[in-house]
């Protein structure tokens, strides 16, 4: 009778573990992303309004002028969706795709950066919310 209460414990936490993965979901579900012309290679910093980082290999830059350009990372940047933060550095007004972001690690009130994460190509793009776009689609 002993060995049956670890056990239980055990798959309760194991099928807690799926369910949670389960309901993880991305910032994209609820919006209609369409992509607007050809990829470039930077774009201007100054313009760079806001970020918004979509998960580990995705951060949309939001412009001051309401454009949007989606940068998807080539590699997975550990840490990135859950710190939402990063941190990169130029020596000209452009961010560019052989530019590196550091992922900014906020423990305890102090900041560290985390490894560095390559950029990739920066691509316009548009987000329409979904219940809006199938309203007009009927």
């Amino acid at each position: 009778m002993k060995l049956f209460a670890p056990i239980l414990i055990g798959s309760i936490i194991a099928t807690a573990g799926v369910a949670y993965a389960g309901e993880k979901r991305s910032k994209d579900d609820k919006y209609i992303i369409e992509k607007v012309g050809e990829p470039k290679s930077c774009i201007t910093r100054s313009q760079i309004r806001s970020t918004d980082v979509i998960d580990d290999r995705t951060i949309d830059f939001k412009m001051r002028n309401g454009d949007i350009y989606r940068n998807n990372l080539p590699n997975k940047c550990s840490g990135l969706r859950f710190e939402e933060a990063f941190s990169y550095r130029t020596s000209t007004n452009r961010l560019c795709n052989v530019d590196i972001i550091r992922v900014l690690d906020n423990t305890a009130g102090r900041i560290d950066t985390r490894g560095a994460c390559g950029l990739g190509r920066f691509q316009e793009i548009t987000k329409t919310k979904r219940e809006k776009a199938e309203k007009s689609e009927s």
